[in-house]
């Protein structure tokens, strides 16, 4: 029988008939969100390690720091600002040693957060916020400054980055700030302009094993927009720059000119690079024309649904790009989960968005909203879904057309020829009909240091039941089933894993995870889950309020005391 299953699957015009997926899940209206503004208020940094109430037995082989990165303070004397985005970095770091955890935080001192500081008002634009005028000068002085370029923020806020030996913190311009890991403090500013031309760099770079860094950033000129595939090589010398030897092996074309897409994060496997090009457009002249118009950089980019969604494939080593663009229906995406090669073809797993206004709901005032209102908000945000493409490497003249083609047998993925330059291709759900119980998911993790480009099993990441992550959960993208972490009146930020000494499975390890509250009887914590059954282990709580962050990294003791 399996053989008469088999010989009938193989036929092309049936294949697709045995692929049919399931309906896609989908989310009703919630009412009664939590009001959740205590999580995007400025808060005081805490500069000196203060200990932690254990609760559980943290297991000693855990050594090492949480370091995490996001927004914290949102205004500068009358100024405020606009966007989540926007808020000055606060660094958080959690030191578990020998099962004690102490906390510190301090900020960025950017030249951003240093002169807001010093004119006590907003005087760096920001991603959603205008500088405010200087109101020492004369009306026709304020008049030219309209005309002057705007200064680019250094305010790191995204993440922690590490390139060669050095840790940084990154947002999405041309401008890092170094960071001690150990102390926290700021060092020296690092401009990617002064080693290769491109106008910024994404905030989370891949690392290959031996050390090699990639990354994508834009360039602008007069023949239009490329995205560049950036190279830092692995340190050589002691002696070396941070950046030095960086390179660009690759540049993309935008298909739009001077409206290129906007990208957060990008696709990496053992041998190629995966651009999406996604339908959420910055539109340039507007850019540089938004200081005369009054406008910040989020009023210049829009969702154009009527364009596909491109992954454009680029060979790491040799730079050459696949001449085959992979098309799809226009989705937003903000990170990647992973990507790998099997049978001549790149699998790609996502978290994706059918909407892309979504960044525009995330200014503060909505954030803050509580009652109807902020359900409303809820209700109009696009949510993330984890979904699985497959892109055929190997595309000739020979290759059948109008029939799906892809060739791996366990993902219901379609890629369907439709000429030399291009194949359409649909997704796989990586997840079952109880997926809508969670709200979506997005701020997605693996075993990254032993499973990143390899094929994989588990992910991770936060549920949204909210604006922000309203749990933890487990994803199995075999089974499609999930397992789950949730306590009422707690926002767990993004999981980080930790893999076990030793360890032979790929979820042997925990999960790391500030969680975040904005009830005043409630207390803020790292939690630490067991990442193969995903129940807790332990919690050490922190007598601090904390803002919901970003992203961050595990730093084993070795790299960070």
């Amino acid at each position: 029988m399996d053989f008469i299953f088999s010989a009938f699957y193989n036929i092309p015009g049936l294949k697709n008939f045995f692929r049919q997926k399931k309906k896609q899940v989908c989310f009703s209206e919630h009412e009664g969100k939590e009001c959740i503004a205590p999580l995007f208020q400025t808060v005081q940094e805490i500069p000196q390690p203060i200990p932690t109430k254990i609760t559980g037995t943290i297991p000693k082989w855990i050594q090492g720091s949480l370091l995490r990165n996001g927004p914290g303070k949102f205004e500068f004397g009358d100024s405020n600002f606009n966007h989540w985005f926007d808020g000055m970095a606060l660094m958080h770091k959690f030191a578990i040693v020998d099962g004690n955890v102490t906390y510190t935080s301090k900020f960025l001192q950017s030249n951003a957060y240093k002169s807001n500081e010093s004119e006590n008002r907003i005087v760096v634009s920001e991603f959603g916020t205008l500088a405010t005028p200087d109101p020492c000068k004369s009306l026709f002085q304020r008049f030219i400054s309209k005309f002057e370029m705007p200064e680019s923020t250094d305010n790191g806020s995204v993440n922690f980055v590490k390139y060669k030996k050095d840790y940084c913190v990154s947002t999405e311009t041309h401008l890092m700030r170094k960071v001690d890991p150990v102390t926290l403090q700021t060092n020296e500013e690092v401009n990617w302009t002064k080693y290769i031309a491109v106008n910024g760099a994404t905030a989370h770079p891949h690392y290959d094993p031996c050390g090699t860094t990639y990354n994508m950033g834009n360039s602008y000129g007069k023949h239009g927009t490329f995205y560049n595939i950036i190279k830092v090589p692995a340190q050589e010398s002691e002696d070396e720059e941070i950046l030095q030897g960086a390179e660009v092996v690759c540049s993309i074309p935008a298909v739009d000119k001077w409206n290129p897409s906007y990208y957060h994060s990008f696709g990496m496997t053992e041998n190629y690079i995966v651009f999406i090009e996604q339908p959420i457009r910055m539109h340039l002249l507007r850019i540089i024309t938004g200081k005369i118009r009054g406008i910040p950089i989020s009023d210049c980019l829009s969702w154009d649904p009527s364009c596909d969604t491109i992954f454009h494939v680029s060979n790491k080593s040799t730079g050459t790009l696949h001449s085959v663009k992979y098309h799809t229906k226009a989705f937003a995406m903000f990170h990647q989960i992973n990507a790998y090669e099997d049978q001549d073809c790149i699998v790609l797993d996502l978290c994706c968005q059918d909407n892309g206004d979504g960044i525009h709901q995330f200014q503060l005032q909505n954030l803050r909203k509580s009652g109807i209102a902020l359900d409303k908000v809820y209700n109009s945000v696009a949510k993330s879904f984890p979904r699985r493409f497959v892109l055929p490497l190997n595309i000739d003249s020979e290759t059948p057309q109008n029939i799906d083609i892809n060739p791996l047998e366990y993902t219901t993925a379609t890629a369907v020829k439709q000429d030399l330059e291009r194949v359409w291709c649909t997704h796989e759900n990586l997840y079952n009909e109880t997926f809508e119980n969670v709200g979506g998911l997005d701020f997605p993790a693996i075993n990254y240091s032993r499973y990143n480009t390899k094929k994989y099993r588990y992910f991770y990441g936060c549920g949204l039941q909210h604006l922000v992550g309203s749990s933890l959960i487990k994803m199995d993208v075999v089974t499609k089933d999930m397992k789950i972490w949730q306590e009422d009146g707690f926002y767990p930020s993004e999981p980080v894993f930790v893999p076990s000494p030793d360890s032979t499975e790929e979820d042997d390890g925990v999960i790391l995870s500030a969680v975040v509250t904005p009830r005043q009887d409630k207390t803020t914590f790292l939690l630490i889950l067991d990442a193969k059954a995903f129940t807790e282990i332990a919690r050490a709580e922190i007598p601090v309020q904390m803002p919901y962050g970003f992203h961050g990294i595990f730093l084993p003791q070795k790299e960070c005391y």
